[in-house]
């Protein structure tokens, strides 16, 4: 069992909801998986964290698929932010 719970749509602050429904509109999904959700215990990091992401997925030379799989297999800054995650969740 996680020791960081996820925080849900329905108990998420007003700019926390904000993120949550930019990031389903941008990639044209109605649900976040807990990467998004426990960054939400703090606004400020989930709001940077998506602008980053956010601007690495648009539109561009490659696709939203390629480029999603690149980052998951090369981009060393998206790896350390799991790997944050993940210890923060381990070290609570």
């Amino acid at each position: 069992m996680p020791s960081v719970k996820p925080v849900e749509y329905a108990d998420a602050a007003p700019e926390v909801r904000a993120v949550y429904d930019d990031i389903m509109a941008t990639r044209k999904v109605d649900w976040l998986n807990n990467f998004w959700k426990v960054l939400a215990h703090d606004p400020a990091l989930l709001r940077r964290t998506w602008a980053g992401v956010k601007e690495v997925m648009a539109p561009g030379a490659l696709d939203a698929l390629t480029k999603e799989m690149r980052s998951e297999e090369h981009t060393s800054e998206l790896q350390s932010l799991r790997h944050l995650v993940c210890r923060l969740l381990l070290e609570k």
